[in-house]
């Protein structure tokens, strides 16, 4: 006779003279004896279409006489391959923490374990969440995202009974910033009569920089001044070159300005 434990249903007979039995109970038409007829030596059973309902604890009880009865207990522990999948967060670059990657273990059982390990000094969080027997294990990764953090490298680690090794998820940050920007090319020897003298914008953002507006505190662009996106090319340079340029450089999430005091020298 055997049985699973806790509702304590009985789910299979053996008499030696009336044969094999099936109550009822929720592995009725699943069960059966791995040799017909069985043996009172190996009275050993098979569980087919396994649900993890069956999981629990199974007694088989002899009856004997005038011993009495006697049984042997083991326990049936259902594994369950979680499905696993992780993905970054597209974030702005700020002050405060944020979740910039989730990674996630599906309908597991046991629980998965996660680990992350990343080339920034961020932290991961961890909650579960029971479904029907089985456990959805989810985690974030939290970081005060920064302009330098774009790009760099995230990786989330799943272990499980089921798995042979443990599945890696290697992932880049995704960052937005607005443009840094830095006008080169003045090297202070700018003299009456000096031509092609170039300043170029170079900018830096996540998206990439759209517009470049070149611009003078004095508000009037001089006669001698070519622009072309992002350079200034100064002609011929004479005494209206005298000012402070100005590069603007927009892209979707803001703006990023740098600027260039000219001193004109003599010929």
């Amino acid at each position: 006779m055997i049985r699973s434990a806790g509702v304590q249903n009985l789910i299979v007979v053996f008499h030696p003279v009336h044969g094999v039995s099936y109550p009822e109970s929720p592995l009725k038409g699943r069960v059966n004896f791995t040799t017909y007829p069985p043996r009172l030596d190996s009275p050993t059973i098979q569980i087919s279409d396994i649900k993890m309902t069956d999981e629990g604890r199974y007694i088989c009880e002899f009856a004997t006489y005038p011993s009495g009865n006697k049984q042997g207990v083991t326990n049936l522990i259902i594994l369950a391959k979680p499905s696993n999948t992780a993905s970054t967060v597209t974030v702005q670059a700020g002050t405060a923490p944020v979740i910039v990657a989730h990674c996630q273990s599906a309908n597991g059982h046991p629980p998965a374990n996660i680990s992350w390990g990343a080339s920034v000094g961020g932290n991961g969080t961890t909650r579960t969440e029971n479904q029907d027997r089985t456990v959805t294990v989810k985690s974030e990764y939290w970081l005060v995202p920064t302009p330098a953090d774009n790009s760099r490298d995230v990786s989330c680690e799943v272990s499980h009974r089921t798995l042979s090794s443990p599945e890696t998820f290697p992932m880049k940050l995704r960052i937005e910033y607005p443009p840094q920007v830095q006008i080169v090319g003045y090297d202070s020897n700018w003299y009456l009569g000096r031509t092609n003298a170039v300043l170029t914008c170079q900018a830096q953002g996540n998206p990439p920089p759209t517009t470049f507006t070149w611009r003078t505190t004095s508000g009037q662009m001089p006669e001698t001044v070519q622009v072309k996106q992002n350079t200034l090319t100064v002609l011929k340079v004479d005494e209206t070159v005298n000012t402070t340029f100005i590069c603007e450089v927009r892209n979707r999430v803001g703006t990023g300005t740098d600027q260039v005091s000219v001193m004109v020298r003599g010929e």
